[in-house]
């Protein structure tokens, strides 16, 4: 991919190995359309969470259904109002129906099997 390595992908356990060769395609697409469209603002995505192996999910708190679990999920983390804008943008246009808005991060995923079209803000 071009604007991401596949290590940015990988578990945060250290001790799985499990990363971007089990993220599913739909969300690779997606993020890659987001992100060559944040270019323009010259905003990076700096990935805080992708693939998570169930034991690291545990520890992180993560809900026992995670998006994350299947590969079809992300955290991007953002320092400010502006970057989350623009990161929301892109992801609206890039066509993510699932967004979760927290205070230094946005969550996005392509779950089909959690329901579409939700938007919502994480209590931190």
């Amino acid at each position: 991919m071009e604007y991401f390595k596949e290590s940015e992908f990988a578990c945060k356990c250290g001790r799985c190995g499990k990363g971007f060769a089990h993220m599913q395609d739909a969300l690779l697409i997606r993020l890659a359309n987001a992100r060559e469209l944040a270019e323009f603002y010259k905003q990076p995505f700096i990935l805080t969470s992708a693939f998570r192996c169930h034991r690291w999910n545990n520890i992180v708190g993560g809900a026992p259904n995670s998006s994350h679990l299947s590969g079809s999920a992300v955290d991007i983390q953002t320092i400010d109002l502006q970057e989350r804008f623009i990161i929301l943008s892109c992801l609206i246009k890039a066509g993510f129906k699932r967004i979760g808005i927290g205070k230094n991060f946005i969550h996005t995923d392509t779950d089909i099997w959690k329901s579409q079209g939700a938007v919502w803000l994480y209590d931190n």
